[in-house]
Order: structure tokens, then C-alpha cells, then sequence
């Protein structure tokens, strides 16, 4: 301590004083003697409590001032209705010291209060009405110069006790309001505190609309945080405009445009400028920028830049910190003008589109201390020269580009200050050169990301030999084999993150030697790892947070000793050998668990033990095991689930009418299991649901009709034993995406609602629904697989089907869903820490459980086939078969120029093939067979030469078959069962063919008809002839006419008295 330092010089005026005293004791008499040292044992006295005040710091003599420690008590009452935010210091202890509290900082000389951080004093969550600040608690603390009020969620003050009251408080230079429900009003008050040097509103919810006037008499101001308010009427600053002295403005994320730059032309001591996250298009000159000649830091990240922007930068000379990250720029680097400033010390241009190579005057940017040029798209080779000429450089990102080659590791040889090198290559082929192997580096790495490139093993491990502070490591996706190095975790004793997947190591699971309390994330998932689990793994890495070992070959039980591992977020152990059941202390013990997945293993048992702590849990994997039994009610404890996969095991019974209490459920996969019975109406409450798999069970019943979330994207019901029609069933879910309820025995129609649903894939087939085939259908603009076969439709096939694009870019990309959790900031990483700007440098581990990928079955080419991937989505078709099908085919279906796949076989169709499916460009199965068509098979269909499977089969076509290829080369059985079509497919000479008898053939075809024809014609003629003949007799002969009238007479008597009989 600094007071410490006096007390050599007061023992020497003291040992003089004594030297003093000696030399004078012998001219004094003994009473004058006696006085003396009297005297001097009080001057002792008293410079001996000086000494001790200086030694305790005053605090023996004074402590903490009374009146401030009964108002930090009032604020406690104020502040911390709930107690258990209060800091447990501040109790009501006579004895007890302010000072010392939690929070509270005192000034060392008066021991008055002079910093108080009542930040974050309760929770917003709990805070169900408006709260209000009371300034004048603050009154008593006269020394106070640091006051931090964020994140409070203040709505405004107590009337009559606003901040102006705190003027009286002269020494206030630190004032933070922000993450609070303050709105313009606030700026009155604040404008009274004269004295401020830093002022936070960030996050509030001001307009801007008084123009910040009322900040003007801030005369002191030097720090002015605005950040996150939706200043979108802030175009003249005039209240800041008198603030001579401020040097840092933070305007982030305000909703502001170019308007504002011009408006900063009076703060010419401003050195250090954030507008990032803002709209800032348009032009400015060079006159606008004169003003801010003196600006040192200028973060423009995020703000829609164009190049009339850049290309005025190169006027502000003294720059040193630049950000120009994500602003989709492009071009190249040649014309910015950013080699111009010298004084470059942290530039960053991430995220956007600039190509080329990088220019060579890059390099005498020497004061460079940190360069990140990822995720661009600058290709050629990284020169040794670019490297080795930034000397001063700490932090290089060159990640996500298209680069050749970096030219060797060894052009690093001068670099004394690197700390973080990051080289993603994307597997574009890039590759590294570690090759001197004599090179032994001078500077110490704490991040290095080396992924997906193509870099020698050898080289790279004597590269990492040299290695001892690593904290980040990251060299996923190289290929790399032999043994895992675990010799990385005793070189490095401070690594916190170890990231290795997609690789080809073997061998055992890798542990350090001795436990590590800093490793916190650890992926080595994709490798070629086996062997048993350490039983001992929480004793050697307690404070792990993210464990992959998915896709290796690791078998034995899993370790109960999980169960120890407290900070435990994600255990990933899916696709691997795993065997037993799941240990009790793992759901009990992991109560942190948010992820735990252990799909495609040979567990076996129950799905999940009988009781559970996993509050936490939001997803859940189990799927691809042997799990057998019912779902067990322990789920129900984790309501935060979001994701639950449980499908491809033996799990029978009913499903559980309290799955609708996990209302934060998006998806839900129970597939391929033996369940049984109705689906519970209780999942009418699913209202988040996005993806619902029940698909190959045997549940019964009907759909509820009051399942229809909004939320819902896909839904899989196939293989089932569903009755009852559709109904309103999803009539509600407007963003549907895949309807797949196939083979069922759904009944009714189609309901003409499906139009509403932004279907692209409806699969019905299967079932027993009947009726016509709705117009409706025809709206479906985003419709790509259309399958209704085998059920009992009827009537014409709609001409208005034409009217569906068939595109498959409209499929918005919701065939492939990413099941995130977002754990950024529950996850410890070390980062570098910039003097000017912010980079992106923070690993994401917001995807660490992967996609969930759409599927479907539909038949083309006579075979039925399951679609992922990019097969779904380059997918289009229509399956009308095994219907009732009558009338003629529309020949709009011609229209379809993107369809892939029809097939309308197996109705009644009839009439004549339309000419214009010459109009099916890109068909590739095209199915007629059994209905009733007539006439040839049109030329023009040899046009089709995407065309690989072609079924005309029992039908009554006529004619040659086209001999063009390649439909000459389509079997046989694609044409039999036509009588009169002839060709060489059918080893059928065709003017033999066509002098053929119709009586010469059995009744198909067109000679059956002719029979039928020629009957019908003689007994026509031959009834006309047998009446005429009666008429001419009976006309001729009375006594016939007479007898022939009587006994007509008589019979129709007799039928008449019969009837009346039965009738009695």
C-alpha cells in the first residue's frame, strides 16, 4: 500500500530525536530530565498511532461513517426485495463495517463511500410490475464518484426525486442506466449532473426526439454510451454538440443512417466512434469526415456499407483501430486506400465479399497488431513476405477464404507477439507448409485454429511440440492419424478447449496425466478411437462442460462417474458401441445437462430410469438402441424439452397423455417403435411443435381435429392404423411443409382447406379416401411430390394441376432443420482481448447435436425409393395410380416442364395420349398403363430424352410404336396387352398387323368392339322387321285385330285384380 512508504523516514526522525535527547540530558537537571521524558513518551505515543493509522488505513481510528452506513441499509430496502440478491454483508452490525461490504468501495483517505455497484439487484423475471428509482437514497454519499444502476429495469423515478437532486453529489463522474425502461424523459435529470465524465443510457428505450438538448450543459462529458435505443429521428445532435471534450461515442445499434455522420462536424476531441449494427447507406464526402481528423477507433461493423464509404477513409490518417466487418463489401482491397493508414493497429474486415489477392502495400501496415481478413473470398497464395513483414502482429484470422497455399509456417521465424493464428480452409484444398523443420518458433500460441486443410502430420506435431501456453485448439477436419497427442494436454496445462474431429486417430481415450481443472470442451468425435470409457474420467476432468466422442468405436458400459460431473452441458455419445442400461447417476447427478445424446448404440433396458433430475434437459436422443418397455413418466420432470428422439427402439404401450405438458416441445421423433392405441388429443397443447414423427407403429383411432399448430413444419403419421378422415386435422398449420400420413385407413375426401398449407411434399397414398381430387390442390404454388395413389378417388384428374410450378427453390430450406443449443456463454473460452475493436473470435457451439433431415417415399421408375438430402430436394412428381380415375388426360398436364416422375396408371382413364407431353422436358418416368387410352402413341414423345422409364401397358392404343430412339429400346412389357400395336419391341411386323381380322383376335381391343357392333346392328333390324309384320297382319285380318284386342283385355284384368288382391 502506498501509505507503507513514509514509515522508513519517520524511524530515522525518531532515532535522531533520541541521538538528540542523549546529547542533552547532561546539561539537564533530574526534574528537567523527568519532564523531558514525559513529554517525549507522549510525542512517542502519538507518532506510534499515526504509524498504526498508516499501517490499517485509517481504519482502527475511523471506519465507516454512520449516516452512510444506515442509507446503504435504506437502499438495501429498496434494491433487494428479494433477499437473496442481497449481498450477505450488509447487515444491521454495529460493529460492522461498511467498507468492507459487498459492492461498496471507500475512498482510502476519508472512508467515504465513493463506488457502489447496484447493478443486476433482482430478477426481471420476477418483477411483475413497473419499478421506479428513488435518487435521493443517494444524497447521503457525499464522496460518491462511481454509481452503476444497469440492468435494473427501471421504468423512470419517483416523482420529485429525480437526478437532478444528485447535482449536490460534485465529485459523480460514473453514471450507468443502462438495460433499464427509460425513455426521453430521463434526460432532463441527468443533464443536472454537471460533474459526469461517463454516462451509460445504453439499452433504454429513448427516440431521440428532444435531440438530446438537455445533455448540453454536460460540459465535463468525455464518454456517452446510446448504444441499442431506437434513435431513428436522431439526425442533428444539437445537445452534444456543446460536449467539447467528449472522446468516446457509442451510437450501436440505433437505427440510424449516414444523416448521422454528417452531424458530428463540432466534436473534434472525439477519438473514439461506434456505429456499428446501424443502416448506413448512401454517400459522404470527404468534407463530412474533416471533422473527426482526430479519431483513433471507428467500428462500422454491420451496417450496410457501400463503397462510396471507403473509399473516403483514407482521409482519416489517424486511425487505429477499424472495423468493417459483415457489410457484404466486394471488390478488391487494391482500391480502398487502406494502406494509407500508417498508424493501423486492428483492422478487421470479416464477413464480407471481397475477392482477389491481397495487395502487396498490406505489408507496410507494420504497426499491425491485429489482421482478420476471414470469411472472404481472397484466393492466389499467401506470400511469405505478407507474413513476415507484419512483425507486430498478435492476432491473424485468413479462415473461410479460397487461398492456393500459405507459404511455410517458418515465414512466422521473426514473430515474437502472436498469440492467435486461425486458418480454416473450408476442404478447398488449401494447403500448409510447416516444412523447416530446424524452425523453432519464438512465440507462444494461446488460440490456434488449423482445420480442413491439407497439412503434413509430421511437420505440424514438431510445430506443436514447442507449444506450452495453448489454451484453444482446433484441428478438426485434417485427416490426421496415428495415436491421439496426448502429450497436448501436459505441454499445454491451461487448455481449456480441445477440438479434433473428423480425423482418423486410434487408439484409447485420451486423459492427461493429472487432472486438469481448466479443460472444459472436448470434441473428438469422427474418429477411429475404441476401447473402454475411464471409470475415472469426472476425477481427471471435473469441470467439463462439452464431451463429443460421437462416431468412434468406443463399447463397455457407459460410466456411472458421469454422474459427478456437475457442470456437464452436452454428452454426445451417439453412434458408437455402447452396451447396459443408463446409469441412475447420470439423470441424477448431471442436473446441468442440457444435451444428452446417445442415439445408434446397443443400450438396452428401460428408455430412461424411473427417476430423474435432468431439469434442464432440452434435448434428448435416444433413438436407434434397444430400448424396450413404456415411456416412463420421469420425462415429465424435464420440461424445458425442446427436442425428443426416441424413435427406432422396441417401446411399446400408449402414448402418455401428459406429453402435452411439455409445451416447449419443437420436435418430437417416436418412429419405428410398437405403440399402440390413439394419439392423445392432450397434443392439442404442442402449440411449438415443428416436426412430429409417429410413423411405423400401430396406433389407431383418428387424428384429433384440433391438432393444428401454427408452428408446424412436417408431419410423419405413415404405416399406421389411423381411421376416420382428415377433417380440420391441420387445417390450422399454415407453415405445413410434408404431410406424410400413407398407408392408413383414412377415409372421406381431401378437404379443400389443404390449399391454405404451404405444402411442398403431401403424401396420401395408401389409405381409403374418396371423391374427386380437390381444384384446391392446384393453389399449392410450393408443391413438388404429389402422391394419392391407391386410394378410391373418382372423376377427371383436374386440367388446373398445370397450375403448380413445381420449383424446387421454393422449398425455403425447411427439409433440413438445425436442432441448435445455444451455450456460447455458458461455455469458458479464452479469447483475445483487443484494445480497439471487437472481433468475432468466439467459437459457436449453437449447432452441437446436428440437423434433422426430411425424408419421404415415393415411387418412380416402378420402384419405390426413401429421398434425403439433395435427392429430396431435386425431387418432383405426381403418383395418381390405383385410383378411379374417368375422362379424358387434361392435356395441360403437358405444361409440367420441371415434373420429373407421373404416373397415372391403374384407372379409367381414356381418350387419346396429348401431343404436347412433348412439353415434359425433364421427365424421367412417365407411367399410362392400364386404363383405357386409344389411338397412337404420339411421335412427339420422342422428344423426351430425359426420359428412362415408359409404361403405356393394357391399354387399346393402336399403330406403330416409335422406332426413334430411344423408345425402341423400352422392353416389351412396356407396350403388351395393346392388340393393335405393332413394331419391332414386339417382334410384330405392322402390315401383317394392321390386315388382321378382327375375328381373328379374342375379345380385347378393337375387334371385340366391332363384334359388339355388328350384333347389335342385327337384332335392331330384326326386332323393326318381327313389329311391322304384326302391324301389317293385324290391320289386314279383323277377326285376328279383335282376338289380339280381347286378349290384351283380358290380361291386363288379370294383373289388375292381382294386384289388388296383394294390396287387400
Amino acid at each position: 500500500m502506498e501509505n507503507l512508504k513514509p514509515a522508513p523516514k519517520d524511524f530515522e526522525t525518531l532515532y535522531k530525536l533520541i541521538l538528540l535527547s542523549e546529547k542533552r540530558l547532561s546539561s539537564f537537571s533530574a526534574a528537567a530530565t523527568d519532564r523531558y521524558f514525559q513529554t517525549m513518551k507522549w510525542v512517542f505515543w502519538f507518532w506510534l498511532c499515526l504509524v498504526l493509522v498508516q499501517f490499517n488505513d485509517y481504519k482502527y481510528c475511523f471506519g465507516c461513517h454512520e449516516e452512510e452506513r444506515f442509507a446503504l441499509l435504506d437502499l438495501k430496502a429498496s434494491f433487494y426485495s428479494d433477499e437473496s440478491y442481497a449481498p450477505p454483508s450488509w447487515e444491521e452490525d454495529d460493529d460492522g463495517d461498511c467498507c468492507d461490504w459487498e459492492n461498496v468501495v471507500c475512498d482510502k483517505a476519508t472512508q467515504r463511500v465513493s463506488k457502489l455497484f447496484l447493478n443486476s439487484s433482482w430478477d426481471p423475471m420476477e418483477v411483475f410490475e413497473d419499478v421506479y428509482l428513488n435518487a435521493s437514497l443517494f444524497l447521503p454519499f457525499k464522496e460518491l464518484a462511481f454509481l452503476n444502476l444497469s440492468s435494473n429495469m427501471f421504468s423512470g423515478l419517483v416523482d420529485n426525486d429525480g437526478f437532478e437532486r444528485l447535482s449536490k453529489l460534485n465529485k459523480l463522474r460514473f453514471l450507468d442506466l443502462s438495460e433499464s425502461y427509460f425513455n426521453d424523459s430521463i434526460l432532463v435529470h441527468v443533464g443536472a449532473i454537471s460533474s459526469l465524465a461517463t454516462l451509460s443510457l445504453a439499452s433504454n428505450v429513448m427516440t431521440g426526439a428532444t435531440h438530446f438538448q438537455e445533455l448540453a450543459a454536460l460540459r465535463n462529458l468525455e464518454e456517452l454510451d446510446l448504444s441499442n435505443n431506437p434513435l431513428e429521428s436522431f439526425m442533428e445532435i444539437q445537445g452534444l454538440r456543446n460536449m467539447s471534450k467528449l472522446k468516446v461515442l457509442n451510437l450501436n445499434s440505433c437505427k440510424l443512417n449516414m444523416n448521422t455522420l454528417q452531424s458530428l462536424g463540432n466534436l473534434h476531441s472525439l477519438k473514439k466512434l461506434y456505429l456499428n449494427e446501424n443502416s448506413l447507406e448512401g454517400s459522404i464526402t470527404v468534407q463530412e469526415l474533416n471533422s473527426l481528423r482526430n479519431l483513433e477507433v471507428l467500428d462500422v461493423s454491420s451496417s450496410h456499407l457501400n463503397s462510396s464509404f471507403l473509399q473516403v477513409l483514407e482521409q482519416m490518417k489517424s486511425l487505429k483501430g477499424l472495423s468493417l466487418r459483415e457489410n457484404s463489401l466486394n471488390g478488391t482491397l487494391h482500391s480502398l486506400g487502406l494502406c494509407k493508414l500508417k498508424n493501423l493497429e486492428e483492422l478487421d474486415i470479416s464477413y464480407n465479399s471481397f475477392t482477389g489477392t491481397m495487395p502487396p502495400c498490406i505489408e507496410t501496415l507494420t504497426s499491425l497488431r491485429v489482421l482478420d481478413i476471414s470469411r472472404n473470398r481472397f484466393s492466389g497464395n499467401i506470400s511469405s513476405s505478407f507474413i513476415s513483414s507484419l512483425v507486430s502482429l498478435e492476432f491473424l484470422s485468413l479462415s473461410h477464404n479460397e487461398f492456393q497455399s500459405l507459404t511455410s509456417f517458418s515465414s512466422f521465424a521473426n514473430h515474437s507477439r502472436l498469440e492467435v493464428f486461425e486458418l480454416i480452409c473450408n476442404n478447398n484444398g488449401s494447403v500448409v507448409e510447416i516444412d523447416d523443420h530446424m524452425w523453432v518458433p519464438r512465440f507462444q500460441l494461446k488460440i490456434l485454429r488449423l482445420a480442413s486443410c491439407s497439412v503434413d502430420k509430421g511437420s505440424l506435431l514438431k510445430f506443436l511440440s514447442y507449444q506450452y501456453d495453448l489454451r484453444v485448439i482446433n484441428l478438426s477436419n485434417n485427416n490426421l492419424d496415428g495415436d491421439f497427442p496426448t502429450w497436448l494436454m501436459e505441454n499445454n496445462t491451461r487448455i481449456e478447449g480441445l477440438h479434433f474431429k473428423n480425423n482418423s486417430f486410434k487408439g484409447q481415450f485420451p486423459l492427461p496425466s493429472c487432472p486438469s481443472t481448466f479443460i472444459s470442451v472436448v470434441d473428438i468425435s469422427n474418429n477411429q478411437l475404441q476401447g473402454y470409457i475411464p471409470s475415472n474420467i469426472s476425477v481427471y476432468l471435473p469441470n467439463l462442460k462439452f464431451l463429443n466422442l460421437s462416431k468412434n468405436s468406443f463399447k463397455g458400459g457407459i460410466p456411472s462417474s458421469f454422474g459427478d460431473m456437475k457442470t456437464l452441458l452436452v454428452l454426445d455419445l451417439s453412434v458408437n458401441e455402447f452396451s447396459g442400461d443408463i446409469p441412475d447417476s447420470l439423470v441424477l447427478g448431471c442436473f446441468s445437462l442440457r444435451a444428452l445424446l446417445l442415439s445408434k448404440n446397443h443400450l438396452t433396458g428401460q428408455m430412461f430410469p424411473k427417476l430423474s433430475n435432468l431439469t434442464s434437459l432440452e434435448i434428448l436422443r435416444l433413438n436407434g438402441n434397444l430400448f424396450r418397455g413404456k415411456i416412463p413418466d420421469s420425462l415429465l420432470n424435464s420440461s424445458a424439452l425442446k427436442t425428443l428422439d426416441v424413435s427406432h427402439n422396441s417401446l411399446s404401450g400408449k402414448l402418455p397423455t401428459w406429453m402435452g405438458n411439455l409445451t416447449d416441445l419443437q420436435t418430437l421423433l417416436m418412429a419405428g417403435n410398437h405403440l399402440e392405441g390413439p394419439i392423445p388429443v392432450e397434443f392439442c397443447s404442442l402449440e411449438g411443435i415443428e416436426i412430429l414423427d409417429l410413423s411405423q407403429n400401430d396406433l389407431s383411432g383418428s387424428i384429433p381435429s384440433c391438432f393444428s399448430p401454427k408452428s408446424l413444419l412436417r408431419v410423419h403419421l405413415y404405416d399406421n392404423k389411423l381411421t376416420g378422415s382428415i377433417s380440420k386435422s391441420f387445417s390450422g398449420s399454415s407453415s405445413l411443409v410434408i404431410l406424410d400420413i400413407r398407408n392408413n385407413s383414412l377415409t372421406g375426401s381431401i378437404p379443400s382447406w389443404i390449399s391454405n398449407l404451404s405444402l411442398s411434399i403431401l403424401l396420401l397414398k395408401e389409405n381409403q379416401l374418396e371423391g374427386r381430387i380437390p381444384a384446391a390442390l392446384c393453389q399449392c404454388s410450393m408443391m413438388t411430390i404429389l402422391d394419392l395413389s391407391h386410394n378410391n378417388l373418382s372423376g377427371p384428374i383436374p386440367s388446373c394441376l398445370n397450375k403448380i410450378p413445381f420449383k424446387i427453390d421454393y422449398r425455403s430450406g425447411k427439409f433440413r432443420l438445425s436442432i441448435s443449443l445455444n451455450i456460447d456463454q455458458e461455455l469458458p473460452a479464452y479469447s483475445y482481448q483487443t484494445g480497439y475493436v471487437k472481433l468475432s473470435q468466439r467459437p459457436s457451439y449453437a449447432n452441437p447435436v446436428g440437423y434433422e433431415i426430411a425424408s419421404a417415399e415415393f415411387t418412380t421408375k416402378n420402384r419405390s425409393d426413401f429421398y434425403r438430402n439433395n435427392f429430396l430436394y431435386n425431387m418432383t412428381g405426381i403418383d395418381l395410380s390405383w385410383n378411379k380415375l374417368t375422362g379424358r388426360i387434361p392435356p395441360e398436364m403437358g405444361h409440367l416442364k420441371l415434373i420429373l416422375a407421373l404416373d397415372i396408371s391403374h384407372n379409367e382413364l381414356s381418350g387419346s395420349i396429348p401431343t404436347n407431353f412433348s412439353g415434359l422436358k425433364d421427365i424421367e418416368s412417365l407411367d399410362l398403363s392400364h386404363n383405357k387410352l386409344t389411338g397412337p402413341i404420339p411421335e412427339q414423345l420422342t422428344e423426351l430424352n430425359a426420359l428412362g422409364y415408359f409404361s403405356v401397358a393394357y391399354n387399346n392404343l393402336s399403330s406403330k410404336i416409335p422406332d426413334k430412339p430411344h423408345f425402341d429400346t423400352f422392353l416389351e412389357t412396356s407396350y403388351e396387352g395393346n392388340p393393335f400395336l405393332c413394331g419391332l419391341v414386339l417382334k410384330k411386323d405392322c402390315n401383317s398387323a394392321l390386315k388382321e381380322s378382327p375375328g381373328g383376335h379374342d375379345d380385347h381391343g378393337a375387334n371385340s368392339f366391332m363384334e359388339m357392333v355388328a350384333f347389335w346392328l342385327s337384332f335392331l333390324v330384326s326386332y323393326v322387321t318381327v313389329v311391322v309384320t304384326l302391324i301389317a297382319a293385324l290391320y289386314i285380318n279383323m277377326d285376328w285385330r279383335k282376338k289380339w284386342f280381347h286378349l290384351i283385355d283380358a290380361c291386363i284384368t288379370t294383373c289388375f285384380c292381382k294386384s289388388t288382391n296383394r294390396n287387400g
